[in-house]
């Protein structure tokens, strides 16, 4: 039985990017993936991020309807902390998706973070 040889990579093409993953490690540093984007991880990320997105939505509407109506000052602190963590989120998985500095347009400025 002969075993098909593994492709010579290309030693032009350029190295897959790590992604920055929708959760952190144990001492809540970033998780990165490397890979082409179409493993079984890179799936879960993917999910993860729809469901995180949607949230966020939900939350949205939420405080979007809370707003005028009459409501306590816990239920605004509860609301602030929740849309805290729903921007942060939302923000990470933006900056997972922005490209690397050499792809980015031109003068294209995140004004998130002060990033460029």
């Amino acid at each position: 039985m002969s075993q098909a040889a593994e492709p010579i990579p290309d030693p032009h093409s350029e190295p897959p990017r790590p992604r920055l993953l929708p959760w952190t490690g144990p001492e809540g540093k970033p998780c990165y993936l490397i890979g082409d984007g179409d493993g079984p991880v890179s799936r879960i990320a993917d999910a993860m991020e729809s469901t995180q997105l949607a949230m966020a939505e939900d939350l949205l509407a939420h405080a979007r309807a809370m707003l005028p109506a009459a409501v306590t000052e816990a239920e605004l602190r509860y609301l602030a902390g929740h849309l805290t963590e729903a921007l942060a989120t939302v923000l990470r998985v933006a900056h997972a998706r922005l490209p690397v500095a050499g792809e980015r347009r031109a003068g294209a400025v995140c004004e998130c973070a002060g990033r460029e």
